[in-house]
């Protein structure tokens, strides 16, 4: 594998919520042991019912300051991953849920000010390598340096550990 990411592109439905968004209420602990595909089904339910119910493949998840704070709970990532998001963009993010979403392979970009260009609803355009953003809906358009290109090979892998059984020299 090479560190010569293509670019990691999402296109979709803006989903927005708020600041301090804690990783138990992307999924509530009494979800944590069950399998994924019932997990999914209460992923930020009590934040926005409609999520669970409603998020198409490509969607994506603005989110304010601290998204995915407390727990380090990567069941939290997997499960926002499984729900077929194209990514999460947040003013930032609490550091373990940073990593947790490379080392899943969950694309993520912090755009300082990102709640304030959007509606929950508008139409999103994002590209996580170039880091650039666009609402379709307003025209309005952001550029942040992008994630460290070794993070991105992790996305484009497919997280840490099919990174690992690819690129073998990393444990040299």
């Amino acid at each position: 594998m090479t560190t010569d990411v293509p670019a990691l592109q999402a296109s979709g439905r803006c989903w927005t919520f708020g600041d301090n968004i804690p990783t138990d209420r992307l999924v509530k602990t009494k979800y944590v042991v069950e399998p994924m595909s019932v997990i999914v089904q209460h992923v930020l339910e009590d934040l926005n019912p409609r999520f669970p119910l409603e998020v198409q493949p490509g969607d994506i998840v603005v989110a304010g300051k601290h998204f995915g704070q407390s727990s380090g709970r990567a069941i939290a990532v997997k499960a926002l991953k499984a729900t077929g998001i194209g990514c999460v963009v947040a003013d930032t993010f609490a550091r373990t849920f940073y990593r947790n979403a490379f080392e899943v392979g969950l694309p993520v970009l912090e755009l300082p000010g990102v709640t304030g260009l959007v509606s929950d609803g508008d139409v999103l355009s994002v590209d996580v390598v170039a880091g650039t953003f666009r609402n379709e809906t307003t025209g309005q358009e952001r550029t942040v340096a992008p994630p460290d290109a070794f993070l991105l090979e992790m996305i484009r892998a497919g997280g840490l550990i099919p990174l690992a059984k690819a690129r073998t020299d990393l444990f040299a």
